[in-house]
């Protein structure tokens, strides 16, 4: 009798992990048929910097073209995940702040176009209907966002370049304060926006840039929405609902950003997005640095899966909309990734989960991209509308911000 209880047992939990499997290929099936539909536009790649660490810039010793298993981003796996457009991100360490940031970033974007001119997958974008066009002609939309104000080094006249080069957006920090803004992860020292980081917002806005405040501090996201004529993004930032971490978007902002009609592009960052994760951080960062390995290897670092990358798009939408949020996923940008999404060829996992918690096709569309289509051209409109009320912005730092002395090459008084 025993005997016979166990194999129905057993028989049992096969015949459901059998239909599990049919449901979860049934939900990529459909994934992948709306992926061809509309585009899969993720807001946040950092492999122009990957290929800057591991490579020189130099696309003959990292062909993309072919698997690379070292990194997280290559075409094969790009075509397999269905991207259908991606903001390639140039972005320099926040160290470079007055000695050299605007030149690494220049090499970053100049990179960006390189790739795209070698690759005949990748076709440039700059505004969402380039996008449109790309994915109608079975391309990779490629656009070029700027990841930390540092790099335009305090002049608007160099912003301007980057966006003649094709930047459509700027993170108005890293990690680090500039001198017109306060970063998440930097001791606060101006409370949010300068005069002149206001200055920079309005001038994004003339020109068409949009407004990136991933990576800032509350009170810069707040001066941010505050001051943008237009909606603005978080090209990859999660909700501080799920984790206290600091590059988390706080509940009073994700209510402000639904009303500027803007979108928060969730990222994969495990210690942002997985209470357990972040704590497992804090608690490795108390133990002096010669025992960490041994209290690593003791306390093994807990992983999220992706469904909770699926929790925090689910928990934006139902405080904000669905017409707020998106995917940016940092790939390349991160060193640990949430089980199941390890690489670009993962969307399609990440798109099958929500469909398996009962999301119609017309709401995952706008998660997927039409989302960020509809602010870039909300964008587009209100630069048109600017530019025909105002000029070009000659502001300077020092006279906005009262330096009281001229410093050379824009450096602060100290």
């Amino acid at each position: 009798m025993l005997r016979t209880a166990g194999l129905l047992w057993l028989s049992t939990l096969t015949v459901v992990n059998t239909v599990e499997a049919q449901d979860r290929d049934q939900h990529v099936q459909r994934a992948r048929r709306l992926m061809s539909e509309s585009p899969m536009i993720d807001g946040h790649n950092d492999f122009p910097y990957a290929a800057r660490e591991t490579a020189g810039l130099n696309l003959d010793s990292l062909d993309i073209a072919v698997s690379q298993p070292s990194i997280m981003t290559d075409i094969p796996r790009l075509r397999q995940g269905m991207v259908g457009g991606q903001f390639w991100v140039a972005y320099s360490d926040p160290a470079f702040h007055h000695r050299g940031g605007p030149r690494v970033g220049m090499e970053q974007v100049d990179f960006i176009h390189r790739m795209i001119a070698r690759y005949d997958d990748f076709q440039f974008a700059s505004t969402a209907d380039e996008i449109v066009s790309a994915f109608e002609a079975g391309k990779i939309a490629s656009l070029i966002g700027l990841e930390g104000g540092h790099m335009i080094e305090n002049s608007l006249g160099l912003l301007r370049q980057f966006y003649s080069l094709g930047v459509r957006y700027m993170t108005l920090t890293h990690s680090q304060n500039v001198d017109w803004a306060d970063a998440s992860t930097d001791d606060p020292r101006h409370g949010g926006l300068t005069n002149f980081g206001e200055e920079v917002v309005r001038e994004m806005n003339r020109l068409g840039m949009m407004v990136d405040i991933s990576h800032v501090s509350d009170e810069t996201m707040r001066d941010a929405l505050r001051v943008s004529e237009v909606p603005v993004i978080f090209s990859h930032s999660s909700a501080r609902h799920f984790s206290p971490h600091k590059r988390n978007v706080p509940d009073d902002v994700l209510v402000t950003l639904g009303g500027n009609d803007g979108v928060a592009m969730v990222n994969y960052v495990t210690v942002f997005i997985h209470l357990q994760t972040y704590q497992w951080a804090e608690d490795r960062e108390a133990i002096p640095e010669d025992d960490r390995e041994k209290w690593s290897a003791d306390n093994p670092l807990p992983l999220p899966d992706l469904g909770v990358v699926a929790d925090h798009i689910e928990y934006i939408r139902d405080l904000i909309g669905v017409d707020h949020v998106g995917i940016g996923g940092d790939l390349d940008g991160i060193s640990v990734n949430p089980i199941g999404l390890e690489d670009v060829s993962t969307f399609p996992y990440l798109i099958a989960e929500l469909l398996s918690r009962g999301w119609s096709d017309d709401d995952i569309k706008k998660v997927m991209g039409l989302n960020i289509l509809r602010v870039m051209r909300a964008v587009e409109t209100g630069a048109a509308r600017i530019q025909s009320q105002r000029p070009p912005s000659t502001a300077r730092i020092e006279i906005l911000d009262d330096w009281g002395v001229t410093p050379e090459w824009g450096v602060p008084r100290q």
